[in-house]
């Protein structure tokens, strides 16, 4: 038994900030080593601080709900100290209901009645629940469907959980809730990466024995590969949605698929030939079985990530296709058209529906949201349809400059929106769409420049640029962090590796993809040369 802590007029703080009541803290600490199964620990701390953990009404209280004393463990919880008449009640409640249940297991159906009538009914609250507990007496069948594992509860294993419930539901001063003390670490790490500016760390657990904070070098900034199998602008990449593999289209009518290994180094994979004109974009299938490439005003096809085989060709007949994707099932697909309509097509060609009206501008982007239920598209040079596919709503983002690209975020929550004025503008669309934050700096007269979300938690901004560099900013704050040279022509597209927070690809003017990853003293720059196969397609449906 602890002594009793002496009076000193105060109570007693500590940390240098004099905010923490010791009490207090010495019981989390308490706590937390009883938690852990250090219980000789807990029962030292507790004699030499003379501090206890609970009061001596509390500790019986516990002892009795474990082992199974229903009737005097509610005559003891009224002398724990509770004010409040409806907290007692509840407590009282989930101690009967388990008295209850332990009775009904052990087929004692008289008593267990006779506590349902007598106990918990003039308790006069949760009638719902009392009527779900007479329907385990009238049919004990019924238990499944109620929420209860089984009658035949393992005992110590349900009292524990009794416990936990009493935990939640009793104040705090009086029994301190499981895993205080974790929680209010977690808290600290949680304040600590929010504040850290720079965070963009493989790492999803930090150390306890210094503050958290990244650097600058934790961002992708350093050329790590340059890739050179196109010959001829390269105007669009993107990374698989697990990041294994890269894919990347061409002014020269291909499109190639890169393969991330282990190291962080990419290979050729695949080169897929078969457009008759330059290759626009290319889309990711959900899994990254098969990958979309869509001509300019040509056609969609769709290829085998693994074997680079042609599966399919998509088209109609007197209109050229400007845009693809996937819906969330992988087992439909779309493409704007140049008349200005949204095609929907089953994996075997099937035309299963097409927009009519202006849904498409000729610089055509079009989303999903990943519960297929919002369709994104840019239906005039200054605005964007949100459109509920089920309630055939339609909301609009209205912006005063072209918008000359987009992209969605990985929750579904916020629009990318490039200008035609050098802005970026972040707009939140999970309900009236509202305009958050703008970046500048980028460089955009002539081309269509891209840009991306990227890094951990998608907390940062990329984008090409008419100058050659790509460019980094802050998602929240819209600060420019990066300018990064390397390339001798505009870049037109970024893409952020969505695995690895350290890696980043960009595709330029110049016939080049680079590879950007961390500043390595030892890293050495590699360019990689044709090492794979190419695969031609005859527009032949397999």
């Amino acid at each position: 038994m602890a002594r009793p802590l002496p009076s000193q007029g105060r109570e007693d703080m500590v940390g240098s900030k004099g905010v923490i009541k010791k009490v207090e803290f010495v019981r989390i600490i308490t706590k937390a080593l009883y938690s852990l199964g250090y219980e000789r620990s807990g029962a030292v701390l507790e004699e030499e601080s003379g501090i206890p953990l609970h009061s001596s009404a509390v500790d019986i209280f516990r002892k009795q709900v474990l082992e199974g004393n229903w009737d005097e463990s509610v005559i003891t919880l009224q002398k724990i100290g509770l004010d409040d008449e409806n907290i007692l009640k509840s407590a009282s409640f989930l101690i009967l209901e388990q008295k209850f249940l332990e009775l009904l297991g052990k087929n004692r159906v008289m008593e267990a009645l006779d506590t349902l009538r007598s106990d918990i009914t003039p308790l006069s609250i949760n009638k719902r629940r009392v009527h779900e507990l007479s329907c385990c007496v009238i049919s004990p069948s019924q238990h499944m469907l109620l929420g209860f594992a089984s009658l035949e509860i393992e005992t110590s294993s349900a009292r524990m959980r009794l416990l936990e419930e009493l935990q939640k539901l009793l104040p705090p001063s009086i029994m301190i809730p499981e895993r205080r003390l974790e929680n209010l670490v977690e808290q600290a790490l949680r304040v600590q990466r929010e504040a850290c500016y720079f965070h963009n760390s493989l790492e999803s657990c930090f150390t306890l024995y210094t503050d958290h904070q990244c650097g600058k070098d934790q961002l992708p900034s350093h050329t790590t590969q340059v890739l050179r199998e196109h010959h001829d602008e390269v105007w669009f990449l993107q990374f698989s949605n697990q990041g294994k593999y890269l894919a990347s289209s061409s002014i020269d009518r291909s499109a190639i698929i890169w393969e991330v290994r282990e190291d962080g180094e990419l290979t050729l994979k695949h080169k897929l030939s078969g457009h008759l004109k330059p290759v626009l974009m290319v889309a990711w299938s959900p899994d990254d079985s098969q990958l979309l490439t869509c001509g300019m005003e040509e056609v969609v096809r769709r290829w085998d990530v693994q074997s680079g085989e042609c599966l399919h060709v998509y088209e109609k007949n007197g209109l050229g296709l400007i845009s693809c994707g996937w819906f969330p099932d992988g087992k439909e697909l779309f493409s704007g058209v140049t008349d200005r309509t949204i095609c929907f097509w089953d994996m075997d060609g099937k035309e299963l529906d097409s927009w009519k009206g202006q849904r498409t501008s000729k610089t055509s982007d079009v989303a999903v949201t990943k519960d297929g239920r919002h369709m994104i598209s840019l239906c005039r040079e200054t605005v964007i349809l949100l459109l509920d596919r089920e309630t055939k709503t339609e909301r609009l983002i209205e912006e005063e400059q072209i918008i000359t690209s987009f992209s969605l975020s990985k929750d579904d929550k916020f629009l990318l929106i490039n200008l035609i004025n050098q802005e970026i503008h972040l707009w939140n669309i999970k309900d009236d769409p509202k305009l958050v934050t703008r970046y500048i700096g980028h460089k955009r007269s002539r081309f269509l420049i891209r840009s991306c979300f990227g890094g951990t938690e998608q907390a940062f901004i990329a984008s090409g640029s008419e100058d050659s560099q790509v460019y980094i900013w802050h998602r929240s704050t819209g600060d420019l962090i990066q300018a990064l040279p390397g390339h001798s022509g505009t870049v037109n597209c970024v893409s952020w590796n969505p695995s690895n927070p350290h890696m980043l690809a960009s595709a330029s003017d110049d016939h080049t993809i680079r590879i950007w990853g961390l500043n390595r003293v030892n890293l050495k720059r590699k360019e990689v040369y044709s090492n794979g196969t190419v695969h031609l397609c005859n527009g032949n449906i397999k």
